[in-house]
């Protein structure tokens, strides 16, 4: 944790967290992929004390992404993929609980190299499915039951890189719920928060019973100030969400998150 937390770096923090709550809105991510780079590069948290933060901001920029993004993408959209949502939930939560404890476990060197490769794994995710867009395969029957359990399975794994890296996981939602379900990309987006939410709010609730949560005054000072950045943001792309060049942003925002897992990897060494 840095020792002093002046005006500058709150000024910092506001200013680069309203494009990073902008994705929330506009795409149906988070953002903490990108927030944890600047809490641990920018501002100067320990990465074990940055990812239960960053869990906090990502929980304040869905909540107000899902409301601003209703309004353009009407929830009652998700309803034909109920059980798949219902089933990512389920998972997401159920590993994003023993994600937090995991985390407690590992030394700060390996955990630092783990969130460099995770980071790099979703960069490159994000511009594979920009430069050729997931398309369905008809994998599983049309069974809710069936539809449910795949999507618990998948959760599962989801939630503990959610839990590892503080973030909300929608990168690997949203290629879930179009490729191997059939939702359009924006039903996506929206499923992805809501499933967030949910995902989130269990590894803050464990962060939270391992006594994990920073409490200092600088630490509550910057969750706020990187909050108001993360819900300015979110209004903007949630009121950009039926216009924005969805392809072309995916393409960019995966080359600045392999840019920063590498800046994390050597940055630490």
């Amino acid at each position: 944790m840095p020792r002093t937390l002046s005006c500058p770096y709150f000024r910092k923090a506001v200013l680069w967290c309203i494009p990073i709550g902008g994705l929330g809105g506009l795409i149906g991510l988070g953002g903490g992929e990108f927030r944890l780079p600047v809490l641990m590069q920018a501002i100067g948290f320990e990465a074990k004390a940055a990812i239960p933060l960053n869990l906090l901001v990502s929980l304040i920029t869905l909540a107000f992404a899902m409301i601003v993004r209703s309004q353009s993408i009407a929830v009652v959209q998700i309803v034909p993929y109920l059980p798949e949502v219902v089933g990512l939930a389920l998972g997401g939560a159920a590993s994003a609980f023993y994600g937090a404890g995991l985390v407690r476990s590992i030394s700060s060197k390996r955990l630092v190299l783990v969130i460099a490769i995770l980071l790099a794994v979703l960069g490159a995710l994000l511009m594979t499915e920009a430069a050729s867009p997931f398309q369905r395969l008809d994998l599983l029957p049309e069974s809710p039951a069936v539809r449910l359990g795949a999507g618990a399975g998948i959760g599962l794994a989801i939630g503990l890189v959610s839990s590892m890296l503080g973030v909300a996981g929608g990168e690997l939602l949203i290629p879930t719920l179009i490729f191997l379900f059939g939702a359009d990309i924006k039903t996506a987006g929206s499923a992805s928060i809501l499933i967030s939410l949910g995902v989130v709010a269990m590894g803050l609730w464990r962060y939270w019973r391992l006594d994990a949560i920073p409490r200092s005054r600088g630490a509550q000072r910057m969750t706020l100030a990187m909050s108001a950045g993360s819900i300015l943001g979110a209004l903007i792309g949630g009121l950009a969400v039926a216009y924005a060049p969805i392809g072309f942003l995916k393409l960019l925002l995966g080359m600045v998150l392999i840019a920063a897992a590498l800046k994390t990897m050597f940055a630490n060494r």
